[in-house]
Order: C-alpha cells, then sequence, then structure tokens
C-alpha cells in the first residue's frame, strides 16, 4: 500500500513537532516522531488496525492521548487526513 500525506496532515504534523521542540526536548520529540513511523507501518501492514472514527469511512489512530492520526483508504492508498491535537473541538475538524 502506498501512503499518501494530504497537505493538511502533513501541516498538522509539522506543527506538532514544532509544538514538542518547544516545550520539551528533542528526544521528546524524535520519540514522536518515531511513534507516528511505527503506527503508518502499523496501518501499511493492516489497514483495519484502527477502529473507525465515525466519519465517512476514516479510521483514528491515537499517537499519544492528546494526538490522534486520521486516515481513510482508498484501493491500494492510504491517506493519511490529519494528526489532530484531542484538545482541539472535535466538531471543527475538516478533512
Amino acid at each position: 500500500m502506498q501512503v499518501i500525506w494530504t497537505e493538511k496532515a502533513q501541516n498538522d504534523y509539522f506543527q506538532n513537532i514544532e509544538y514538542v521542540l518547544t516545550k520539551w526536548t528533542e528526544s521528546v520529540a524524535l520519540n514522536f516522531i518515531n511513534e507516528v513511523d511505527s503506527i503508518i507501518e502499523l496501518i501499511k501492514t493492516k489497514p483495519e488496525a484502527f477502529p473507525d472514527s465515525g466519519y465517512d469511512q476514516i479510521r483514528r489512530a491515537v499517537i499519544r492521548k492528546q494526538i490522534s492520526l486520521f486516515y481513510k483508504v482508498i484501493d491500494n492508498n492510504i491517506y493519511l487526513l490529519r494528526f489532530w491535537n484531542t484538545y482541539q473541538n472535535p466538531e471543527s475538524i475538516s478533512f
């Protein structure tokens, strides 16, 4: 399966890394990056590993309790849609 990062997912991802770097250490940011990489690898091998999010055919993988990855599988492509901070209003999420 091919992983495709949407622009929103890329922006969210880098914003989360920048935030972590301002609040904690580089090693905490590297741990976050490694966690994301591990989750993406799991999704590539078993896309149904994470539950349906309640949005139209979109699944949700919890990276950390504060960050969830929303993704959608279409044919042989995995679209990474958002890295959502769970402290935000869930009604304001857009994909």
